[in-house]
């Protein structure tokens, strides 16, 4: 396989530059993530290089249908994406880095191109598929899981919101199944996946290897060929018990988090009462600003969704209205918890709940830029 992208315009190491592998072969651009030892999680550098490969596949007349996968340590599959290279947030976010906003912008801007590309574009979800991972999939036109499929939103985990177009998404899920999952970050296995609209179909994923390859050998002069390709690798999956979903759209279809909370905690089920403990978890503020980014992403189109992520991006780095700076915010804190000291005991603020106020959650969605100036005013 070569590289593609990088060299061009990144001054990327030609080890990050190898983190992203494309080929053409028949008709099918191929592009594998390739940095296994951090569950292919994206850098600004691999961000830059699927959108240069994308853009170029988008106008090169031989190229009919892209389809990307991820690598685990053993070779291709096993892993897609575990999301932003969080570490790199934390880092940059303390270091005043520019270049934290651009990786922002552009990783937008990627999934709005993927989302709006005219050509059939191909997703293998095999494994760990979760936030940005989730933001390269959902735009696909086949959304492919296996049995070894793990997807999720985990962002309230870290104190910030499921962003990379995760509102827009979200928010289409049946009910309020999409709450429920931004705000507990739960992970769906296959038939879960299928059954709330994130996937179209399954796989076993020991032919993925031969998918792949059948992928490359395709006709695209056929108008059927990709149905085709998916009607004979697709399997049944296995049934998905619809369990708490009664209970899901009851809870999460209140208020505010708050209400949510009380009523869960009220609530002697074994289900509710967990899921009130997962909630007591996460960033107080950052479950409401999460649940007032989903219920507004309801009537947005992707691309005004995007530009209000972009928005809440900016004020998650620089929470001036709440009279931090950006090592003081909770992203920063949730991030140093989980992934830097990993003590698991974050300090959020406020600390509780009940505590949240309108006037600490309304600034994230006030935009800093005007509309001409928007690092995002482009996506139509």
């Amino acid at each position: 396989m070569t590289n593609v992208g990088l060299k061009l315009q990144d001054p990327a190491s030609s080890d990050e530059a190898s983190h992203v592998l494309s080929e053409v072969r028949g008709q099918v651009g191929l592009i594998t993530l390739n940095r296994p030892r951090a569950l292919n999680a994206l850098s600004l550098s691999m961000i830059r290089a699927l959108t240069q490969c994308l853009l170029a596949w988008r106008d090169d007349a031989r190229v009919k249908a892209v389809a990307i996968r991820g690598s685990n340590k053993s070779g291709p599959f096993g892993a897609f994406c575990a999301g932003g290279d969080i570490r790199f947030f934390h880092q940059a976010a303390l270091a005043g880095d520019p270049a934290l906003e651009d990786f922002f912008t552009e990783e937008y801007a990627l999934n709005h191109l993927i989302h709006s590309y005219p050509k059939p574009f191909v997703a293998f979800m095999d494994g760990i598929v979760m936030g940005g991972g989730m933001g390269i999939a959902q735009g696909a036109k086949v959304r492919i899981v296996t049995q070894r499929t793990k997807m999720a939103m985990p962002e309230t985990n870290i104190g910030w919101f499921p962003d990379v177009g995760g509102g827009y998404f979200l928010s289409r899920c049946p009910g309020h199944t999409g709450e429920w999952l931004a705000l507990t970050g739960e992970i769906l296995g296959p038939a879960a996946a299928l059954a709330l609209g994130l996937a179209d179909v399954h796989f076993d994923a020991t032919e993925l290897p031969s998918a792949w390859e059948a992928l490359a050998q395709l006709n695209f002069d056929h108008a059927t060929a990709i149905d085709s390709w998916v009607a004979m690798y697709s399997i049944a999956a296995p049934a998905y018990s619809t369990g708490a979903r009664g209970q899901i759209d009851h809870y999460f279809g209140l208020d505010s988090v708050a209400a949510m909370v009380q009523a869960l905690e009220a609530d002697a089920d074994e289900w509710a009462q967990a899921t009130a403990v997962t909630l007591r978890q996460r960033s107080p503020l950052m479950l409401q600003v999460t649940l007032e980014q989903i219920r507004r992403a309801r009537s947005l189109s992707l691309a005004d969704d995007l530009r209000m992520e972009r928005d809440m991006v900016h004020h998650c780095f620089a929470p001036r209205h709440l009279g931090c700076s950006a090592g003081q915010s909770e992203t920063v804190e949730g991030i140093r918890a989980l992934a830097v000291d990993k003590d698991n005991t974050p300090h959020w603020n406020p600390a509780r709940i009940e505590d949240v106020t309108p006037a600490m959650v309304a600034p994230f969605f006030s935009s800093p830029w005007t509309p001409q100036t928007h690092p995002l005013r482009a996506l139509k």
